[in-house]
């Protein structure tokens, strides 16, 4: 029998790898870090009318149900992109589907509700 430790190493690192069909999952601490010292892409993925009631500096508007193969704002699937919504469930979704579209390096920092830094209206 593995030990905990052992498990619990496994676990982490199949729940953290991006480039195998899954995202991380971070905090806007983490995010807002991110956005500081790389070079990122952030999406915002709510509905028009919330962008425009307040949105994250530098993200783009690409609503979920947007979200697709061949998406132009999107060409490069190997760039490191911050998912964002309102509160943390439409980004999950959309993380995943970008991982299917095959897009390596997704970060959802859940939802603006929860974002303590300044936003754009």
């Amino acid at each position: 029998m593995k030990s905990l430790k052992t498990l619990l190493t496994g676990l982490f690192l199949v729940g953290c790898t991006t480039g195998s069909g899954s995202y991380e999952t971070i905090s806007a601490k983490e995010a807002k870090e991110m956005m500081e010292t790389q070079d990122v892409v952030i999406i915002d993925v709510r509905e028009e009318s919330e962008y425009q009631d307040g949105h994250i500096q530098n993200s783009i508007l690409i609503p979920l149900s947007t979200i697709k193969e061949g998406n132009t704002q999107l060409p490069d699937k190997e760039q490191t992109i911050l998912v964002y919504c309102r509160s943390g469930n439409r980004s999950a979704k959309a993380a995943k589907k970008l991982v299917n579209l095959g897009y390596e390096h997704i970060y959802d920092f859940g939802g603006i509700i929860d974002w303590p830094y300044d936003i754009e209206k």
